[in-house]
């Protein structure tokens, strides 16, 4: 794919179904229960109604796309987790055996574990293989990659949603595995959203004052060095960001485009859906967002999108480790949706109702 290609692509991301949405409102408003009292729920009863056209909707086959890739940038000693972890969780997430995936397979979730930039060639053939190089270059010396590798990245990640909307999945939950990628996130957001680099920077998986202190002069080094244009996001994502974030952005704009609902995990998931929001505004009409992740530039993200995330666990794993919680979500509110009985049903006269129907803080809230 090339970047004429890419957006042509964009142009056919159609938004989500105003009219499925009101319907969905309008059946909420007829439950047997206070106006909003399920209160997120409803709104993602009503979302999922925009990206279906169905009022009534079941979350029932899901999967979570993980990307995994190296980042060159590490070699300037801003993580504390040696580089070869990156190689072994991605095997261990093929057996089940890290946090996400441990998750994942209790609840009987599919898992998928791409290979878009691991450094190594001995990476076993339960990762599928779309390696785009070695890592990523070092970008406090030169651009992270080049402006065709984020082609090429994020139709690997267009590609891993159409075929989870092939194999019939309801649900897409988008995560990563990449040591030094919180470095990479906060260099993307720093430039996508303007801001100071200690606005956005976070400790990753735990640095010392002196690491973290390295790990934000590092990032603003290189920003300034590059000077990547904000207003591009291919310029900046191959400037400054990592193989795993590209994919995963173009995992967003897939779900989009196949209309699937797409749930982001902590920091470098909710970056990607950012850059691929930049890319097609209307990208935003599919994103849900999973957990408020600990790290400091989620919350700057989230802001940007304008969207809350639904859960508060202290969760900062990675991995796409909030999706599988949040999928039960998503399925108590289809529940509700489908199975509540409406005031009729149960007999319950709402009349009383009618002074607080148009009340704002008891209407259902869609982003």
């Amino acid at each position: 794919m090339n970047e004429t290609e890419l957006k042509s692509l964009l142009s056919r991301i159609r938004p989500a179904d105003s009219a499925a949405k009101a319907a969905a409102k309008e059946r909420q408003s007829k439950l047997a229960k206070p106006p909003g009292s399920l209160g997120a729920l409803e709104e993602i009863s009503v979302r999922l109604a925009g990206i279906t056209g169905r009022v009534c909707n079941r979350i029932e086959k899901t999967r979570i796309v993980v990307f995994a890739a190296d980042n060159g940038i590490v070699a300037e000693g801003v993580a504390s987790t040696p580089q070869s972890v990156t190689l072994a969780q991605a095997i261990n997430m093929t057996r089940g055996k890290t946090g996400m995936s441990a998750i994942a397979q209790d609840f009987g979730i599919d898992v998928e574990v791409i290979d878009v930039g691991i450094n190594s060639d001995s990476v076993p053939k339960t990762i599928l293989d779309r390696k785009l190089g070695l890592g990523t270059a070092n970008f406090s010396k030169q651009p992270a990659m080049t402006r065709s590798q984020a082609v090429d990245a994020l139709a690997i990640g267009i590609e891993a949603a159409e075929r989870a909307h092939n194999s019939g999945a309801d649900a897409l939950g988008i995560g990563e595995m990449g040591i030094g990628n919180t470095t990479t996130s906060a260099a993307v957001l720093a430039c996508l959203l303007n801001l100071p680099v200690e606005s956005v920077t976070g400790r990753g998986s735990g640095l010392t004052d002196e690491g973290f202190a390295l790990k934000k002069r590092v990032i603003s080094d290189a920003v300034a060095l590059h000077k990547p244009n904000r207003a591009d996001v291919l310029d900046v994502l191959s400037k400054v960001g990592g193989f795993d974030i590209a994919a995963m952005a173009g995992t967003f704009i897939g779900c989009a485009l196949f209309g699937l609902p797409a749930v982001a995990d902590g920091l470098i998931s909710v970056t990607a859906a950012l850059a691929a929001v930049r890319l097609c505004e209307t990208v935003r009409d599919f994103v849900f967002l999973s957990h408020a992740s600990y790290e400091i530039g989620y919350r700057a993200a989230t802001a940007e999108l304008g969207m809350e995330p639904w859960l508060n666990l202290n969760m900062r794993l990675g991995e796409g480790s909030g999706c599988p919680v949040a999928f039960q979500v998503m399925r108590a509110a289809c529940a509700a949706m489908n199975d509540m009985a409406t005031f009729e049903e149960a007999s319950i006269n709402d009349d009383y109702l009618e002074s607080i129907r148009n009340e704002s803080a008891f209407c259902v809230k869609t982003v």
